[in-house]
Parts: structure tokens; sequence; C-alpha cells
């Protein structure tokens, strides 16, 4: 799924330049009502990890001995991390055909910078992102016994995991977005490495069944650190003795997600290109 743009936000009001943050917000409501627009790209975006958790949830159901979880319960943490950072995807594929249909050289012409496109971005994929796990913690509640937390200070974990690893990998996918050279090789550029993520990364596969080589590997994306954070608000102290440290390390969660913000707000910086190469 791409989310597309074919106009940019209202010019500004007269009076005064408004702020990238203002801009910003501006551009995350546009660009969330462009999405909300697109039926198809709407059905699939909520249908395809309902579709994987059903399925991957009612075949491997066995309970996990001695922690009273069930796999079905992993799978729906893993799924809330993978939703959290589709806008790796989502991002990386979009911004590429929008550079390459010449959207983004529009853009250039309007008073909107750069900081400012990031932030509609980042808003955008947070709103989307929270549908999708909204959508999946009812399943998880209602199909497969998972229990909600009932701890404010638990809650607090799950917003700032939530936010991190959805701004983290928003402004990672707006940096990959460059290495395409067209719009048409931005799937294929961009979807193998999100799909490699998620089987060593514990969406699918707990990171403890892996081999060590393919672990210390995820260790340094933000999606193994995302779902870690996950399984500790939604499977508890239980949960941790499936840890390969045999914790949830929630301090390392922190600070790797919180370097992922700020590495990937560099490299968006350094490597965004409103124009094509094919336009200098």
């Amino acid at each position: 799924m791409t989310q597309t743009t074919t106009r940019p936000p209202a010019p500004p009001l007269a009076g005064g330049q408004p702020s990238a943050i203002r801009l910003g917000l501006s551009r995350a409501a546009f660009e969330t009502k462009m999405f909300f627009r697109e039926k198809d790209a709407v059905i699939f975006t909520f249908a395809f990890p309902i579709v994987l958790l059903v399925i991957f949830g009612s075949i491997f159901a066995d309970d996990l001995e001695g922690t009273g979880l069930n796999v079905s319960q992993l799978y729906v943490a893993g799924l809330i991390g993978s939703a959290a950072m589709t806008g790796f995807q989502n991002l990386g594929i979009g911004i590429a055909v929008d550079r390459d249909d010449g959207t983004l050289k529009r853009l250039l012409g309007t008073p909107l910078p750069r900081t400012s496109y990031f932030i509609g971005k980042a808003l955008n994929t947070l709103v989307v992102s929270a549908f999708q796990v909204v959508i999946l913690l009812a399943i998880g509640v209602t199909l497969f016994g998972l229990k909600l937390p009932s701890e404010v200070s638990t809650w607090l974990t799950f917003v700032w995991v939530f936010v991190l690893g959805v701004i983290g990998s928003s402004l990672l996918g707006i940096a990959v977005s460059s290495l395409p050279r067209s719009g048409k090789s931005a799937s294929a550029v961009i979807a193998m490495p999100f799909v490699v993520l998620q089987f060593i990364s514990g969406v699918f596969i707990p990171v403890a069944q892996l081999p060590a080589w393919l672990a210390n590997i995820a260790s340094f994306f933000p999606l193994k650190w995302m779902c870690q954070g996950f399984r500790s608000v939604f499977l508890g102290d239980a949960g941790a003795t499936l840890e390969l440290t045999k914790s949830y390390e929630l301090d390392r969660v922190a600070l790797i997600l919180g370097a992922w913000v700020v590495g990937g707000l560099v490299l968006c910086l350094v490597t965004f290109r409103w124009k094509s190469r094919r336009d200098g």
C-alpha cells in the first residue's frame, strides 16, 4: 500500500509565515484525509494484519509451558509491532512513487519545508497505525484470550514504545525512499527488507528460537525492540521468561528507539530529495 498526495496544503495565511510545526500539522491532516479517501488502500491496510493474525493465531495456538500464555498472544504483540513499523514500507514506497511522478517536485514550489513534510508523514502514519493497533487488540482479546493491562504505568510504556517506534520507522522510511531508482522499482527495493525484518525481529518467530547471528542482526533495527516493548505491555512478567535475557530490558528499548528517531531524522535531512534522478 502506498500513500499518495496530489496537491499541497492550503497556502499560508496573511500576516506571517506559519511555523514548521503548524505546516506539518496541516500537512498531516491533509495526508490523513487523502488516505481515508482511497477505499481500496484503506481496506488492504487494515485487512492484511487482521488476516495474518487470524490465520497464524488459529494455526499456532499452543500453550507456552509455565507461562499461562499461548502462541496466539505472542502473535498479537508481534503484529502490533509490525503495524507500528508499516510506515517504513508505506512511506519508503509512497514517497519514491511521488518523487518519480513529479508530486514532490510540485511541492518544492510551495512554502512547505522538508521538516514540515516529515512531520506530516510521521503523524499520518501515527494515526493509521493507531487504528490498526486498536483492531488487532480487539481481535486478540476476543479470539485469543489476550488480557489488557490494568496499570496506568503499563499503558504509558505502550505509548512511548508506540510513538518512538512509529516516528523512528517513519523517518527511516522517508530516508530509504531515495534508494529506488524509480517508482516502479520501489516495492521490490523496500518491501523485501521489511518482510525479512518481520521474520527475524520476533513478529512471527520468537527471537530466542533464532540462530545467534540472526538475532544479532535484528538487534540493530527498531522492529525487534518495538516487539519486545509491546510484549512487556501485553504479556506481562510471565512473558519475560521467553526473552533471550529473561528480561524485557525496557531501558535499552527506550535508548535504541530514541536513537533511531534521532538517526532517522539525520538520515532524512541528508538523503531526502524533492526531485527524481532524471530531474537532476
